[in-house]
């Protein structure tokens, strides 16, 4: 047992570090990061015409890579465990690369997360297409909403 406690000690660091890795970089319409508080916004007021689900990855579909290496970290220790002498080589390297897998994907569904583009028809005529985070605020065809708009950034609200 004492033997294994260096690996599972290092496993569980990789882990911590691969989940550490997924981060959460909101698009919701209700965080500001410190930079965007206190700053002044334009307001637009329309009308929702659509809105659609969709879901944003905050990854952009690239994982940073700490998921494989978490993941491949525990299956190898995992792996490692079972059996003994070569054996243990063998599964401990099957166990890794298994983990591997797993852990990017687990990184890459962590990164994705529920959305809504909302489609605004604005009350001078031009329409705008906004996505942000899906939150507890539920917009429907016809609301009447305002799009926030400071330093390249739209939010839809009520």
């Amino acid at each position: 047992m004492k033997a294994m406690s260096r690996p599972v000690v290092a496993a569980l660091i990789a882990g911590s570090l691969a989940m550490s890795g997924c981060a959460y970089n909101s698009s919701s319409a209700d965080v500001y990061t410190a930079s965007q508080a206190q700053r002044e916004e334009t307001v637009r007021m329309g009308t929702v015409d659509s809105v659609r689900a969709v879901k944003i990855s905050s990854n952009n579909g690239q994982p940073s890579g700490l998921g494989a290496i978490g993941g491949g970290a525990l299956g190898a220790v995992a792996g490692s465990s079972i059996g003994g002498g070569r054996g243990s080589i063998v599964t401990g390297i099957i166990g890794g690369l298994a983990g591997a897998v797993a852990g990017n994907s687990i990184e890459n569904g962590v990164a994705v997360r529920n959305g809504v583009e909302i489609t605004v028809r604005l009350d001078n005529g031009d329409m705008r297409a906004i996505t942000q985070s899906a939150t507890g605020e539920f917009f429907r065809a016809g609301d009447r909403v305002r799009l926030l708009s400071s330093g390249g950034v739209t939010r839809v609200t009520h």
